[in-house]
């Protein structure tokens, strides 16, 4: 019987590497797609055989390459491949009114029409296995300044969906949505700061708890087409306004005294 495999996309930095060397420890063999990161990737390679487990380093631009191909790869290399994880993504911010066509073709093709792409290759080269899907825990939010990339992530949430009904019960689908776990390195602390104020539990999370999260996922078989938000709780922190968080002194209306 073949050792199980799983092909992680964008595997070679940041989550991705998270989730790369999770599986490893898991006991997968890993086909680990990489585009530009090439030096990256050959560090994490060293580090999964160092572990005993087998690597195989997949150049693909998802811009311009075959999707179709890179699954045959990895099934052809890797014969016990059941795993499908989607971490690879493109970010570029922009409110709408800036937002170009070739923004949205970018992030889109990245972020949405690769992981369905991939999906549908993948179900038709396994006979049945797992999708996880890395989202982010912004899909709760409407965040215009991100438009592109956050409706892309936000298809890519509703596609999780669609897909663990039509795949099931071959393959199981599901999503992480992360939260302040891993902010980009031109983030101040000031700023990270700010963030884990409007978080519940109150601190800033770590990679440790997504990889608990992807455990979760992998080893329940009763859990399909469910986004788990790994986030303190920031998804939900959204009171809105009512009478008890009014504070009229900072309320500057235009209505005269006794106005309704």
């Amino acid at each position: 019987m073949p050792t199980p495999a799983a092909l992680v996309t964008g595997g070679a930095t940041r989550l991705g590497r998270h989730f790369a060397e999770a599986l490893a420890d898991k006991g997968f063999d890993i086909a680990l797609h990489v585009n530009s990161s090439r030096g990256e990737a050959e560090e994490v390679a060293t580090v999964i055989r160092g572990k005993g487990r087998e690597c195989e380093i997949l150049p693909c631009n998802f811009l311009s390459d075959s999707l179709e191909s890179l699954i045959q790869q990895a099934v052809t290399r890797f014969p016990g491949l059941n795993v499908l994880l989607n971490s690879a993504s493109a970010y570029e911010p922009a409110p709408i009114a800036k937002t170009e066509l070739a923004m949205l073709e970018t992030q889109f093709r990245v972020n949405m029409f690769t992981p369905l792409l991939l999906t549908r290759h993948f179900a038709d080269a396994v006979a049945q296995g797992q999708v996880i899907n890395i989202i982010d825990n912004k899909v709760a939010y409407h965040q215009y300044p991100y438009a592109a990339y956050l409706l892309s992530k936000k298809s890519l949430a509703e596609m999780t969906r669609m897909a663990a009904l039509e795949f099931a019960p071959r393959l199981r689908i599901n999503g992480i949505a992360p939260g302040v776990v891993l902010p980009a390195s031109q983030r101040t602390s000031d700023y990270i700061q700010w963030r884990i104020d409007g978080i519940p539990v109150d601190h800033q999370g770590d990679p440790a708890h997504l990889v608990q999260a992807l455990h979760y996922l992998l080893d329940n078989a009763f859990v399909a087409g469910q986004i788990l938000f790994v986030d303190g709780g920031e998804s939900i922190n959204l009171e809105g306004r009512h009478s008890e968080n009014y504070h009229p002194k900072n309320h500057h209306s235009k209505n005269q005294p006794g106005d309704r």
